[in-house]
């Protein structure tokens, strides 16, 4: 499989791994901070963006691809950054390649929150949203204007717009990504089939690398539960862990400041 990737920046390598329906490019405001201290490579997973399109789209997937590409492609030891999917990818990946992966940054995994937990939230319901506009196509305006009208139900009941909870710049960058899109790669995650294989606490029992766990607060759209977070920090080794109060699911792009410091400051932790 033919696979995107933009590389940036000269030291250690870094590897960085987008969310669902994004691409490398989604860690644009990150980058030049990245890239001042690492050779940064960004890839776009199977389904997104640049890279080529696939049978199956389950975590496992997207896990055998990248174990593939740090041995074949990189292999060198590496540090992964990851987001939602990626930081799942990046927790599986450690306990594969314990050799190869110095350190791994987790940034608001969902876990079984996009996982078997999915029917009937919010989350599916953007998502069927998406598959749809997606399929539709047309301009990135007429893709912009129908994600602001999925329909999202309440947790308290009643619904609302995900265009009242999203500005339109971030609508706008979330259309852009949907046009390079597999729409095939929502249909597992809309069916609740997405996490089939993946083995969460297994996978944390296996992790030897430093781990930074990074959680968006679940109030305003992040994520990673509470009770996700205290069981990776339980089973995992060597895990630290910062919450942002104030951001949502997209910590490197509402919040990248705060976030750069928090990797920063975990990355001068790390043996040499």
């Amino acid at each position: 499989m033919k696979f995107e990737l933009r590389v940036c920046g000269r030291g250690p390598t870094l590897l960085l791994l987008h969310g669902v329906t994004r691409c490398g490019d989604d860690w644009e405001p990150l980058l030049p901070e990245l890239a001042s201290q690492w050779r940064v490579l960004a890839l776009d997973q199977r389904g997104h963006g640049g890279s080529g399109r696939a049978a199956s789209y389950l975590v496992t997937d997207y896990v055998a691809d990248a174990v593939h590409f740090i041995r074949e492609e990189i292999a060198v030891p590496v540090v992964i950054v990851g987001h939602s999917l990626g930081a799942m990818v990046a927790a599986a990946v450690a306990a594969e390649l314990p050799q190869l992966v110095r350190a791994v940054v987790l940034e608001d995994p969902p876990f079984h929150t996009m996982g078997h937990r999915i029917h009937g939230t919010a989350w599916q319901a953007q998502f069927i949203g998406m598959e749809e506009a997606a399929r539709r196509g047309g301009t990135i305006e007429q893709v912009t204007d129908a994600l602001a009208s999925i329909s999202l139900p309440k947790p308290d009941g009643g619904t609302r717009l995900l265009g009242e909870i999203r500005d339109r710049a971030s609508l706008h960058w979330s259309a852009e990504c949907l046009a390079q899109l597999d729409p095939e790669v929502l249909t597992p995650v809309i069916a609740g089939r997405w996490l089939d294989g993946y083995d969460a606490a297994n996978i944390y029992a296996r992790i030897r690398c430093p781990v930074l766990l990074l959680q968006g607060n679940p109030q305003t759209g992040g994520a990673l539960t509470d009770d996700d977070a205290r069981r990776a920090l339980r089973s995992i080794a060597d895990c630290r862990h910062v919450s942002f109060p104030r951001a949502g699911h997209q910590i490197h792009r509402d919040h990248p400041g705060a976030m750069w410091q928090a990797v920063r400051e975990f990355a001068a932790a790390l043996p040499a």
